[in-house]
């Protein structure tokens, strides 16, 4: 018998499925051109599996992502979801961002996301992958905290670059209940950068990239090419080679035999206790279904 039980994000009061669900991949930029009713399917799935956690951006697609996200919402129990975006750039193309981190563009930025995902309030907003001169602000993160006095943003989070130790330090200072950090089997970095900060200020974790963009699913080779159109094609050619070599290596040392390695590596993630909830992305309802199954326990 198998059981799934929620998991506290820090210090919010929210509750998390183990499991939520990324979602860059329906900014069109991972191969794939998303209709809403794939978007539906995807979304009913991961309901029906439990899952409760949307994470999106602003810059995945120039809000495409949210407005897909937001067109199902209007249509389903807002109250079921703990929807969490982000702020900081605008799309300006396929892989092109400007950043806007000042407090007049993010304030513009949270309305258009409003609009998006046709929400009164936003879950989690989050500081997304900037820069540290514009996290120590004091303008920005007095805006927000007035957004969250306005009851338009419940509570404030900062999403990191994979090597910022400054900013794990000061999100707590900032007002910040959530960090969100690159975790996985192959990039083990947030252990010793991140998580030490997260239990100190009892910061809630979510683990993006926890398949290692696809490369932990056990599907890809080392000579694995991917089309102009995926993200992964902009990867150094080494990086890919070197990546795959040590998930070869997983799979014959540590994947325990039978199970699916997608599977293993999201349990291994949601092994740390420090860990609120991985965020893989699931590009159609059978991954979203494979993705839950890691949760049960």
């Amino acid at each position: 018998m198998t059981t799934t039980t929620q998991r506290p994000l820090g210090r919010t009061g929210l509750s998390v499925f183990p499991v939520g669900l990324g979602t860059w991949q329906l900014g069109g930029e991972w191969a794939t051109d998303y209709t809403q009713p794939m978007v539906d399917e995807i979304l009913d799935i991961a309901a029906e599996c439990g899952i409760n956690l949307i994470d999106t951006a602003e810059c995945y697609g120039d809000h495409q992502s949210e407005r897909l996200i937001g067109n199902y919402l209007a249509r389903h129990e807002r109250g079921r979801w703990i929807v969490a975006t982000k702020f900081g750039h605008d799309f300006t193309g396929f892989l092109k961002r400007r950043d806007d981190f000042s407090p007049a563009g993010v304030r513009q930025q949270l309305e258009a996301s409003l609009r998006a995902l046709q929400v009164d309030v936003i879950d989690l907003y989050q500081f997304h992958s900037g820069p540290d001169d514009a996290f120590q602000n004091d303008a920005l993160w007095t805006m927000l905290d007035e957004q969250k006095r306005a009851g338009k943003v419940r509570h404030l989070g900062v999403s990191l670059n994979k090597s910022t130790l400054h900013q794990a330090d000061w999100a707590a200072a900032r007002g910040a209940e959530v960090i969100q950090v690159v975790h996985n089997r192959i990039d083990r970095r947030a252990e010793q950068i991140h998580f030490p900060f997260a239990e100190r200020d009892g910061l809630g974790v979510l683990a993006r990239v926890p398949l290692a963009s696809g490369f932990l699913s056990g599907k890809y080779k080392t000579d694995a090419r991917f089309p102009a159109n995926d993200v992964r094609a902009r990867l150094a050619p080494d990086t890919v080679r070197q990546d795959l070599a040590a998930v070869a290596r997983l799979q014959r040392e540590e994947v325990p035999s039978g199970m699916p390695m997608a599977e293993w590596a999201l349990r291994w993630c949601l092994s740390n206790p420090l860990v609120s909830a991985v965020i893989p992305g699931a590009k159609d309802a059978a991954q979203v279904r494979a993705n839950a199954r890691s949760a049960s326990v």
